[in-house]
């Protein structure tokens, strides 16, 4: 049986600490499936579309890793794209406290949906998405943080 990971998230935008969780989870997984969802409580800084678009041209000569958007349940869309496995990285203790919750509420959801967790590269741990944007909304230069050039969607940027 093929072994799926779904790597869900916003990805807005997709950080080098998501990049990095993806290429060591496809070294663990015949197959993964970086997933932009979109999150109803947060309004995106970078449409979801454009998102997708940067996020596919940067794993194409990945054959087993593949980029998607998708709406509702995480749970439901890894039972309907068939992962056995949640793909999800750890910054520090806080990130866990969340993450074993989401876990939870997950497994109730999909009985067959495992999580698995990766602890985020030291040299990565310190930057999310949110920090990201808030550098770039104030007109610092984000590229060192992303694994693509923020001219590259810049002109899509709400």
């Amino acid at each position: 049986m093929k072994r799926i990971a779904l790597f869900p998230g916003s990805f807005d935008p997709f950080t080098n600490g998501h990049y990095d969780v993806v290429m060591r989870g496809a070294k663990l997984f015949d197959e993964v499936v970086v997933a932009i969802g979109n999150n109803s409580s947060k309004q995106r800084y970078i449409p979801i579309e454009r998102m997708h678009q940067v996020m596919t041209r940067l794993f194409e000569d990945q054959p087993n890793i593949k980029v998607e958007t998708f709406k509702g349940l995480t749970a439901e869309y890894a039972r309907e794209i068939g992962a056995q496995f949640l793909l999800r990285g750890l910054r520090n203790t806080t990130d866990f406290e969340y993450e074993n919750t989401i876990a939870q509420a997950n497994r109730h959801v999909n009985h067959d949906l495992e999580s698995v967790f990766l602890i985020t590269s030291p040299h990565l741990a310190a930057i999310s998405s949110s920090i990201i944007r808030e550098i770039h909304r104030f007109g610092g230069n984000v590229d060192e943080f992303i694994p693509f050039r923020f001219s590259e969607i810049a002109d899509s940027v709400g």
